[in-house]
């Protein structure tokens, strides 16, 4: 399989610590952008109900007119640049609504809503290592946890604040070290869970950390101590909100290296990976299983293997969730009647192997999925498994009396 070489975009994060005054410059552009986004999605929102259409021209005029006006002319004290890059997000919004991709764009909340302001090349200047914001005099303080690309110039660069108060700059650079590991002939089944975060086809088990289970005495006893503030802006509340905050923060920056690790070492051995194609919003729905789903992370999992997949020539075959990956036997292809989650291992009738469920669920996956690259089978149904049956949706075959 020949892999074309291409330049990946890749975005280095890193942490910084705004002055005073910086910090004060970026928290009124996050207000304006803000305000800027709301008052385009009310302006095309209005004009949507007299059927009429309005573009990301229209707003950008509109955005000239606001700042000549007495009470908007604070837009024009900050950069105009994150304004306009504002206007281009919810135009992309509007593409994502019309093309049936996405529902309708909602208006930003003060409290709620992620703090962010992105620049363009004309918004910011990066010499010698130095990242200097445009209405700034001095460089950003940015702790280089590891170095960006020799040579590489930033194309955007995103400023943001999470809810726990720290600052984050993000920057957007062609990466030429990113390319195709070797091509190789190993494949693997990849079956999710919640006893162990994943089960590999080799019988390989990796635990689940659970991070938050880790740090829930701490954040109940933190949320408890929220609890009791009364509600509104005052400082004590703000105060015991930003402790939640931290501790919502560490659990996910934990999180989220492990998988990082996790994935970069399974896209490194193997040239394919089967996973199954679970749909993580519905199934947090049951509420007795809702949290460990969610600590689980298997949706950030799915798409972290995925885009590192596509960075070093790799696959990921996503088999449908109706397969039957836990009942089918992956020695003889018999189905079972049934098989409660609380059966972890199982013996099949017909031909006798004992089996450990998710290792079994994880061989049938890669069978499944090794179908869809020789065969060219489709999702749904895929293929024919041992037993004559399809690898999507199979019936249990009803017993003679």
């Amino acid at each position: 399989m020949s892999v074309t070489t291409t330049c990946v975009k890749r975005a280095f994060k890193y942490r910084f610590f705004p002055t005073d005054a910086q910090a004060a410059e970026l928290s009124r552009t996050f207000g304006c952008v803000r305000k800027v986004y709301n008052l385009a999605l009310a302006a095309r929102t209005e004009a949507w109900a007299r059927q009429e259409r309005v573009n990301y021209n229209a707003t950008s005029a509109m955005l000239t007119a606001w700042k000549k006006t007495g009470e908007l002319a604070y837009l024009a004290e900050v950069s105009s640049v994150p304004l306009q890059q504002a206007l281009r997000h919810l135009q992309a919004a509007f593409t994502g609504f019309f093309g049936k991709r996405a529902k309708y764009p909602r208006f930003k909340s003060r409290k709620r809503s992620r703090k962010s302001a992105e620049y363009t090349t004309s918004g910011f200047r990066f010499r010698d290592g130095e990242l200097t914001l445009a209405k700034m005099s001095e460089p950003l303080d940015i702790v280089w946890s590891r170095p960006l690309p020799a040579g590489a110039q930033p194309s955007t660069v995103t400023v943001s604040q999470d809810s726990a108060g720290r600052w984050f700059v993000s920057m957007l650079c062609d990466d030429p070290t990113v390319n195709p590991f070797p091509v190789t002939d190993t494949a693997v089944g990849i079956d999710v869970g919640l006893d162990h975060l994943l089960t590999l086809s080799t019988g390989e088990k990796i635990a689940n950390p659970r991070h938050e289970r880790r740090d829930r005495a701490r954040l109940a006893k933190a949320q408890r101590t929220l609890a009791r503030k009364a509600k509104g802006d005052g400082a004590n509340r703000a105060k015991a909100r930003r402790k939640v905050a931290r501790i919502h923060a560490r659990i996910a920056d934990r999180r989220r290296d492990g998988l990082h690790k996790l994935t970069t070492r399974l896209v490194r051995e193997n040239q394919t990976l089967v996973i199954e194609d679970l749909t993580v919003r519905n199934m947090v729905r049951n509420r007795r299983l809702a949290r460990a789903i969610s600590d689980a992370a298997w949706a950030e999992f799915r798409s972290l293997l995925e885009y590192k997949a596509g960075w070093y020539g790799r696959e990921v075959i996503a088999v449908d969730r109706f397969f039957p990956s836990s009942k089918l036997c992956s020695h003889c292809g018999t189905l079972a009647m049934k098989m409660p989650l609380n059966v972890r291992t199982w013996t099949c009738e017909s031909c006798g192997t004992a089996h450990d469920r998710d290792v079994n669920a994880a061989r049938n996956l890669l069978a499944a999925g090794l179908a869809v690259t020789v065969c060219g089978a489709g999702v749904r149904p895929q293929r024919s498994t041992p037993g004559g049956q399809s690898a999507a949706k199979q019936k249990v075959p009803r017993r003679e009396p």
